[in-house]
């Protein structure tokens, strides 16, 4: 018969010093062994390596420690002329969409961000009121998925994007285009996602305008979004544009 398994450590036992009884006590820290050597049924040895900490709570409950990189803003080009602390700033709403445009590429397994993707991520961010008009005109989450893979095919299935996949040319001009239209409003106050879907639609050759346009959006819906952006209507330049 096999031998059984048998693990062993390079490192010295695990010690905890926590008080149970101490409910304010600060969360101790619980370092794993640094090397873990697994002897197999055939013999041979493994050697794992330990690579993150948990944290020990009085009450014996243990949370692996994690970590993430949040963007407090959108990459958008600075117009000439406008200092850092003159530029405005995104509402959370838009920079949760615009994270969750570069989640839905990723899924899509896209190599870029397009301005298809900023859809969907205005949609799947789901509260704004941008989000909310696109749904009551029949604009959904998984219906545009099913579209956008009909209009730009299926990407490599193994291919490996980016985490954060970057912005296509459509789509930089699409959030530069929000930047430009708040400023020009003279208006103070965060860029919306509002300001996000009509920078989208501002840009005639992209997929996101084409996707839109299919469904019936047009010029006179676009400025029944504009109406909502700092309580009234706005020069829409985007109807200038080519």
């Amino acid at each position: 018969m096999a031998a059984t398994p048998t693990l062993s450590s390079s490192s010295p036992p695990i010690s905890l010093q926590a008080s149970p009884s101490s409910a304010s006590s600060k969360p101790k820290h619980l370092q794993l062994p640094s090397t873990l050597t697994l002897t197999s049924l055939f013999g041979t040895r493994i050697a794992l390596q330990a690579s993150s900490s948990y944290r020990f709570f009085p009450h014996g409950k243990y949370c692996r420690a994690a970590s993430a990189n949040v963007s407090l803003s959108l990459p958008s080009t600075r117009p000439p002329a406008t200092t850092p602390e003159k530029l405005p700033k995104w509402s959370a709403r838009a920079i949760k969409s615009f994270a969750t445009a570069e989640l839905e590429a990723r899924k899509l397994k896209y190599p870029e961000t397009g301005t298809e993707a900023l859809l969907l991520g205005i949609l799947a961010e789901g509260t704004s009121k941008a989000a909310k008009f696109l749904r009551a005109n029949g604009i959904t989450l998984l219906r545009l998925r099913e579209e956008i893979v009909e209009l730009l095919g299926k990407s490599d299935v193994f291919f490996a994007p980016a985490e954060h996949p970057p912005l296509t040319e459509q789509a930089q001009k699409a959030i530069d285009w929000a930047v430009e239209e708040k400023l020009k409003s003279g208006e103070g106050g965060e860029i919306t996602v509002s300001y996000l879907l009509l920078g989208i639609w501002s840009q005639k050759e992209s997929a996101g305008h084409r996707i839109l346009a299919a469904h019936g959006f047009n010029d006179e819906k676009a400025k029944e979004v504009a109406t909502s952006l700092n309580g009234g209507d706005v020069d829409l330049s985007f109807k200038q544009r080519a």
